[in-house]
C-alpha cells in the first residue's frame, strides 16, 4: 500500500476496513460508552470513557499498536467507582489524529497528555499504562507527580529494565517491513499458545500493517534515583511468561533498589495478553492497586 496521510488514511480501502475493526472491538465495551475527540495543537486525541459521570477519573494508555479498545475486559471492574478514559496515543494506531504540531520528543510527548487529560478536565487522578503506555506513564508521573494519585504499570518495557535481545529480534522485522502476517507471527510467538482476542488480533495485525507510521518517542529509561523518590503510590504488575524481559528479574530488582514500589507477578499472562488475559487476576489487582485499604 502507498504511503498515506494520517488525514487520507480513512478514505482508503485498508483505512475503512481498520476502522471497522476497531469498532468490533470496541463493541465489546460496556453500553454507557462515550467516545471524545479532544482537539489540541497537536492533533486530535480520541478518549473512549465509561463509568459514573463525577466519579474520581482513571487514565489507561496502551501498548503501541493495541489501542485504546484493548481494555475491553478492565473497564467495567474499573468503572464501578471510576471514570475511565482510555486514550489512543497520538501517532500511533488507533483513532487520534496526528496533524498538528509534530512529536519529536519526551517533552512534548508528556506536554500532548497533558493536554489530553485537561481537556478531560481531569486534575488528579489514577493512571495505568501497559508497554509503550507504562513508559509514558512513568515519564509523566516523574513530570507531573501532583497530578497523579496512583500509578499501576503493566509489564513496563525499559523502565526498570531493559528488554530481552531475542524479543527485539522478533519485533525488528515487524519495523522494518510491517505486515499483519508479521504481526500475527509475532504474536503467537510471544503468546506462546495462551488465548488472545481474535478481533482484537485483527485490530492488532492491520493496524501493523497498514496505520500510517510515525516516529515513535521513547521516554528514556529514569535514574533510579528518581524513581527511588517517586511522589505517586506505584504498583507494577508483571507478566510471569513475558518475553519481552525476564519478569522474575524484574521484580528482584524493583525489590530490591524500589521497596516503596509493590510488584505483583500474574501466572498465565504474557505481555501481549496483557491487559485482556487474564482478565480476573488483573482486574483484581487493578482494583487493590487504586484502592489498597480495601
Amino acid at each position: 500500500m502507498p504511503a498515506v496521510s494520517i488525514t487520507d488514511f480513512a478514505t482508503t480501502a485498508e483505512g475503512a476496513a481498520f476502522y471497522r475493526a476497531y469498532d468490533r472491538v470496541l463493541e465489546k465495551w460496556p453500553a454507557d460508552i462515550t467516545s471524545t475527540d479532544l482537539d489540541s495543537e497537536y492533533g486530535t486525541t480520541r478518549v473512549n470513557s465509561c463509568g459514573p459521570d463525577g466519579a474520581p477519573p482513571v487514565v489507561l494508555l496502551p501498548g503501541g499498536g493495541a489501542t485504546s479498545t484493548v481494555w475491553f475486559r478492565n473497564v467495567a471492574a474499573l468503572a464501578t467507582r471510576h471514570r475511565v478514559h482510555a486514550i489512543d496515543l497520538i501517532g500511533d494506531a488507533g483513532r487520534s489524529v496526528a496533524d498538528g504540531t509534530p512529536i519529536k520528543s519526551t517533552s512534548t510527548l508528556l506536554s500532548w497528555l497533558t493536554t489530553v487529560v485537561d481537556g478531560m478536565g481531569a486534575e488528579s487522578f489514577g493512571l495505568i499504562g501497559h508497554s509503550y503506555g507504562a513508559m509514558i506513564a512513568l515519564a509523566y508521573a516523574l513530570r507531573a507527580p501532583d497530578r497523579v494519585e496512583k500509578l499501576i504499570l503493566l509489564d513496563p518495557t525499559s523502565c526498570f529494565a531493559g528488554m530481552h535481545p531475542r524479543y527485539l529480534a522478533r519485533a525488528l522485522p515487524i519495523l522494518l517491513r510491517p505486515s499483519a502476517k508479521r504481526q500475527r507471527s509475532f504474536i503467537a510467538w510471544e503468546t506462546n499458545g495462551h488465548a488472545i482476542d481474535e478481533h482484537w488480533l485483527d485490530l492488532s495485525a492491520q493496524g501493523a500493517a497498514y496505520f500510517p507510521a510515525t516516529k515513535t518517542v521513547v521516554p528514556p529509561r529514569p535514574e533510579p534515583a528518581h524513581l527511588r523518590s517517586m511522589k505517586p503510590d506505584t504498583t507494577v504488575i508483571l507478566a510471569a511468561d513475558s518475553k519481552a524481559h525476564d519478569s522474575r528479574r524484574v521484580a528482584a530488582d524493583i525489590a530490591k533498589t524500589h521497596r516503596q514500589i509493590r510488584v505483583v507477578t500474574l501466572d498465565e499472562a504474557t505481555h501481549h495478553t496483557m491487559p485482556m488475559t487474564p482478565a480476573a487476576a488483573l482486574d483484581t489487582e487493578l482494583v487493590r492497586a487504586l484502592h489498597p485499604q480495601r
